[in-house]
C-alpha cells in the first residue's frame, strides 16, 4: 500500500474518530507515513522483454531454450528467494517465477532457482533439446561441470568421505541434468547483465512482499 492510499484511509477515520485520544494516535501515524520513503523505481520489475537480448553464441540454435536465475539471503542463513527467467533462442519469453522462504542459506536459493525452473520446463525437453543457463554462482558452475561427477563415483561422498552440504538439491540437479543437454554458463553479477539484474530483482520483490 502506497503512502497515497494511507494518508486516504487516515484521513477517513479521523471523520470518525472523534475523541481526542484517537486523534492524537492519528496524528502521530501521519507524521510516520510522511516520513515513508517511497518504493525506489527501479525496484520495479520491468515487463519489456525486448531488452533482453540472447547471447551471440546460441542465437538461431533449435531445439534450444535459455534459463537465466540467481538467489538472494538477507542473512546467511536467514530469508531467501529465487528468481528465474525462461526464454526461447530467439528472445521470446516463456515465462519466469519467484519464490521466497523465511529460513535458508544462499548457495540453497541459488540452486533452487536452476531446479524449479528447470522442473517448470521439464515436460518440453527431450533429449534432443539442449538449454543453456546462465547464474552467477560459482558454486552451481563449478558444482555441475567438476564435482558432481567426482562425488557420484565415491557414491556421492567427497574425498573426505562426507556428504556434499545439499545433497538432495545437488542429486535433483545431477537428474534434471540428464533430461536434457544443460550448459551452465557463469555471468559476473551486479555488472549490468539484462537478465541477470532481472532476476536479481524478482527474488528481492519476492522478499519484500513477504515482509523479508
Amino acid at each position: 500500500m502506497n503512502k497515497a492510499k494511507l494518508k486516504k484511509q487516515l484521513k477517513e477515520l479521523s471523520s470518525v474518530l472523534n475523541s481526542k485520544s484517537a486523534q492524537e494516535a492519528i496524528s502521530i501515524l501521519e507524521k510516520e507515513i510522511k516520513a515513508l520513503k517511497e518504493p525506489e523505481k527501479g525496484n520495479k520489475v520491468c515487463s519489456d522483454s525486448s531488452q533482453f537480448s540472447i547471447p551471440k553464441e546460441i542465437q538461431g540454435k533449435t531445439n534450444a531454450y535459455v534459463l537465466f536465475t540467481d538467489g538472494a539471503c538477507r542473512g546467511n542463513p536467514g530469508p531467501g528467494s529465487y528468481g528465474y527467467l525462461i526464454q526461447k533462442t530467439d528472445g521470446e519469453v516463456l515465462t519466469q517465477g519467484a519464490e521466497a522462504f523465511a529460513h535458508t542459506t544462499n548457495n540453497k536459493m541459488e540452486m533452487s532457482g536452476v531446479i524449479k525452473a528447470v522442473q517448470a520446463l521439464e515436460d518440453e525437453l527431450t533429449p534432443m533439446h539442449e538449454l543453456f543457463v546462465y547464474t552467477d554462482s560459482k558454486y552451481i558452475v563449478d558444482g555441475m561441470k567438476s564435482w558432481v561427477a567426482g562425488w557420484k563415483k565415491r557414491g556421492w561422498k567427497k574425498a573426505d568421505k562426507k556428504a556434499p552440504e545439499n545433497l538432495d538439491l545437488w542429486q535433483e540437479l545431477d537428474r534434471l541434468s540428464q533430461v536434457c543437454h544443460i550448459e551452465f554458463n557463469w555471468v559476473k553479477g551486479h555488472a549490468g547483465h539484462p537478465q541477470n539484474e532481472y532476476v536479481d530483482q524478482l527474488a528481492n520483490i519476492e522478499l519484500d512482499k513477504n515482509g523479508y
